[in-house]
């Protein structure tokens, strides 16, 4: 397939370089041109996740080369080919950077094919999520088969996408969320017990139902106290945000009586040889779920691309359930 295209293309910039959402600005900007080993794809949807909102803020800055434009996942197709991708191949991809415009380049390594049946915004909103539970909660967290995993925000994109991942894996899924109607949509997303955070003790209901072996966490300090009672002997608790508080008292001798394993990760920073290996073994093991009709994506909201910042107040408010997504 050509590129019929300009040397230009639509991209969305943060006016001032840093503030709320309605400083999101469509522009006109220069079209990124791929390097050695890298593919470019015309983007037809992007995912929309909480780090584009950190950046935004001007607290999650782009790892040295990546793009300065947001956007951490897309989905789309190939116009300059490179390894294993041909022009006009349907792709999704993790990014650095650079996924709110209407191109991107990315190692060729770090995108996958879309699956059978999917539409570009249900392909984009997998990238981000899947690599972030599936490194987290099966690698850091070593969830095995017959575990319990407890999901805090068990409704937020990763949460959806936790819960369905490790039911596919053959565990057992708690899962939290801030209301009545958010525990019920837990439910329905396949958690086999859901808690109301805001009128119920996580901990106590966890204990009950025989404690859990991996803990979830994008909550952070708030919550280590109550993960801990909850926690079985040889437990791991994952941190991937601290959303409620950023440091740590870590009760040394409750660790200790618990053997338990306090780990956790970012995404974004890691080589790209990493980000290879993890995509690698995400399509070995996660696209055959997908195929089998255990995990698909959640999607609460889509906006037109030039609409971002209306994208980025939906995701501030928390009452999604599921993923949003711009279309290019």
């Amino acid at each position: 397939m050509s590129d019929p295209m300009s040397d230009t293309m639509t991209a969305i910039a943060v006016e001032g370089g840093k503030g709320a959402a309605d400083a999101l600005r469509p522009g006109i900007v220069e079209r990124p041109r791929p390097g050695p080993g890298q593919i470019l794809i015309r983007v037809r949807a992007a995912g929309v996740n909480r780090p584009d909102l950190l950046q935004r803020l001007g607290f999650y800055p782009p790892p040295p080369g990546a793009p300065t434009t947001l956007g951490l996942e897309v989905a789309g197709e190939v116009v300059t080919a490179a390894g294993r991708w041909k022009a006009g191949d349907k792709v999704c991809a993790l990014l650095g950077g650079g996924g709110y415009a209407q191109y991107a380049v990315v190692d060729a390594r770090h995108a996958l094919p879309i699956p059978d049946g999917f539409d570009f915004a249900h392909a984009a909103a997998l990238p981000e999520t899947v690599f972030t539970v599936f490194a987290n909660v099966f690698e850091h967290g070593a969830l095995k088969v017959g575990e319990t995993l407890l999901i805090h925000g068990g409704t937020s994109g990763i949460g959806t996408t936790a819960i369905a991942m490790a039911k596919a894996h053959g565990a057992r899924v708690i899962a939290t969320g801030r209301g009545a109607d958010k525990k019920a949509q837990a439910l329905a997303l396949g958690a086999d017990i859901a808690v109301d955070a805001k009128a119920e003790d996580f901990a106590e209901v966890a204990e009950a139902a025989g404690g859990v072996d991996v803990v979830l966490d994008m909550v952070g300090a708030s919550y280590l106290d109550r993960n801990l009672e909850a926690l079985n002997t040889g437990g791991r608790i994952v941190y991937i945000a601290a959303l409620a508080g950023p440091v740590l008292e870590v009760p040394v001798m409750k660790i200790m009586q618990k053997r338990a394993v306090i780990t956790g990760s970012t995404l974004r920073p890691r080589s790209a040889d990493e980000k290879a290996r993890l995509a690698a073994e995400i399509e070995r093991v996660v696209w055959p779920w997908i195929a089998a009709g255990k995990l698909a994506p959640v999607i609460d909201a889509t906006f037109p691309l030039e609409e971002a910042a209306a994208a980025h107040a939906h995701l501030e408010a928390g009452e999604h359930v599921g993923k949003v997504v711009l279309l290019a």
